[in-house]
């Protein structure tokens, strides 16, 4: 099994609505991509400077399932 965990950081620039659009975009993931076998996506509550704004976790049964999960074109356009 292959725990995958990913940190984001917006570009100052991107409005409430671009935010918004991306994080559902991360949550629609599992259901578009069938080598995901757990999906978790956070959005930060507590807006430290410290703190990233967004955290997905996910899980795969192997490197080979994280590698068609990574090339996956859903999973391309979101993170593009």
């Amino acid at each position: 099994m292959i725990k995958h965990v990913v940190f984001f950081k917006f570009r100052p620039e991107a409005g409430p609505a671009e935010r918004k659009a991306v994080v559902a975009q991360l949550r629609a993931l599992p259901d578009k991509i069938d080598v995901i076998r757990s999906f978790e996506v956070g959005e930060d509550i507590m807006h430290l400077s410290r703190s990233w704004d967004v955290v997905e976790i996910a899980t795969y049964d192997d490197l080979g399932a994280l590698e068609e999960y990574t090339r996956h074109p859903d999973h391309v356009e979101v993170v593009l």
